[in-house]
């Protein structure tokens, strides 16, 4: 079993997988690191779906255009979740408030399930597994999925998450420095000085692309994230979240 250093710090992002069925023991740990998560209220307004059929992966990797999904062992959708909070207050004439309307609401979910999913990613990387997170499971066909996976009213599908034994091993993407991510004290207000640590990290990034094993690419940094903003400008999440139960108004 890997360190908890080693399973943060040497973790990659896997999409190719070997055949191999992860054993019960293994899922009984990552099963109980979502438990454990720690979470709002201690609210646990989270729920997962643990996909194993592989129609049913076939099915999500047509809606969403990941591979890894249908070649994955487990697929895992990390949903917030407040249809267990109001199905037992309604057994307890609780007078439920409409928490779900607010934008609080609906970041208390998303942070539940996201942490969820880094403690399932942490406890698969410890076990020697691979994992993928993500994200056009929530982005990609929000309602198809919805109906395909039965969703109540008052869950949404935040990301999801590929586990499987690794058949691959990528290089380590480069991060951006301590001293871009770590501010001390407070927010830096240096701008030129950080300006040219993030334009050279954009480089960094450009010549990891260049060379790395597999598939290579001419992507820098900013370019590739500044247009993943624009297309995910088509998305439409308030709609979807709105049919789900989050009429977000304040």
């Amino acid at each position: 079993m890997k360190s908890v250093k080693e399973s943060i710090l040497d973790r990659r992002s896997v999409r190719r997988y070997e055949r191999d069925t992860i054993s019960e023991e293994q899922m009984a740990l990552i099963y109980e690191a979502i438990r454990n998560t720690p979470t709002s209220y201690n609210g646990q307004q989270f729920s997962v779906i643990d996909v194993t059929d592989q129609a049913v992966k076939e099915q999500i990797y047509m809606l969403t255009g990941q591979k890894q999904i249908k070649t994955c062992n487990h697929f895992l959708l990390f949903l917030m979740d407040y249809n267990k909070i109001e199905l037992i207050a309604d057994a307890k004439n609780l007078d439920m408030p409409d928490f779900t309307s607010t934008v609080d609401g609906v970041i208390v979910g998303v942070v539940d399930a996201t942490l969820a999913m880094m403690n399932a990613v942490t406890m698969a990387e410890s076990l020697g597994l691979g994992s993928c997170p993500i994200g056009y499971a929530r982005t990609a066909a929000p309602e198809a999925l919805a109906s395909l996976m039965k969703l109540p009213e008052k869950t949404f599908v935040v990301c999801g998450l590929a586990i499987g034994v690794p058949r691959e091993h990528p290089d380590l993407k480069p991060k951006q420095p301590e001293s871009l991510v770590i501010h001390k004290g407070y927010y830096r207000s240096d701008r030129d000085a950080m300006t040219d640590e993030l334009l050279a990290y954009d480089a960094e990034v450009g010549e990891y692309n260049r060379t790395r094993e597999g598939t290579k690419s001419d992507n820098d940094w900013a370019s590739h994230i500044v247009d993943y903003y624009r297309e995910a400008m088509n998305y439409r999440m308030l709609r979807a979240l709105q049919r789900r139960g989050f009429d977000v108004a304040k």
